[in-house]
């Protein structure tokens, strides 16, 4: 595997887990540098990069932020966007995939981005649901404060150091999914 697959397989992990965090966000850092040339995009997905595009990610994304404030709303949104963030991880992952074979890099685009996206958001999930546990609702905005910081810092760290983004949130994930099971499993023996 030469350094152009692993940076790009990295940049797509990145940005795709970015997305489990907010779905737009990534979308709009991803288009705004696919537009400036600052990532390259697989042929096909130069739409990308193009200022309709941008605009759209842009107001997507203020839309998505400012709902994530709103009570209620919140664990809502949590329901619409997972399978959004599925679909935007798989979309990041197989835009900055440069690999010839279409079939291989929609399957890999929607393992490695989707499943991605989704073990983020599963993460997401359960932390405003605790959160609106524990603090009936009132801890949701510092959650969505560090969703929001963390999709954003992350999708722009992601451009410039991708490997080492990639490796942080495959350690995340690894965490989430232990987690999640430990979760299940003390849930089944209460049962």
């Amino acid at each position: 595997m030469n350094t152009e697959i692993i940076t790009a397989i990295a940049l797509g992990i990145a940005l795709s887990a970015s997305a489990g965090f907010r779905v737009f966000i990534p979308m709009l850092v991803a288009s705004v540098a696919a537009h400036f040339n600052i990532i390259p995009v697989s042929e096909g997905f130069a739409w990308l990069g193009s200022v309709p595009a941008m605009i759209c990610f842009g107001v997507a994304t203020v839309v998505e932020v400012l709902a994530y404030y709103i009570p209620f709303v919140d664990n809502l949104l949590d329901a619409i966007t997972t399978p959004l963030a599925v679909l935007a991880g798989t979309l990041l992952m197989t835009s900055v995939l440069p690999m010839d074979n279409e079939l291989t890099k929609w399957i890999m685009g929607f393992v490695v981005g989707g499943g991605t996206a989704a073990t983020m958001q599963s993460g997401s999930v359960l932390s405003r649901f605790a959160s609106s546990k524990f603090t009936a609702g009132t801890g949701n905005p510092v959650v969505s404060t560090g969703e929001n910081v963390a999709a954003t810092g992350a999708s722009v760290m992601a451009l410039f150091i991708p490997i080492i983004v990639a490796i942080i949130f495959i350690i995340i994930a690894i965490v989430i999914l232990v987690k999640l099971r430990q979760w299940k499993r003390n849930k089944s023996r209460k049962e």
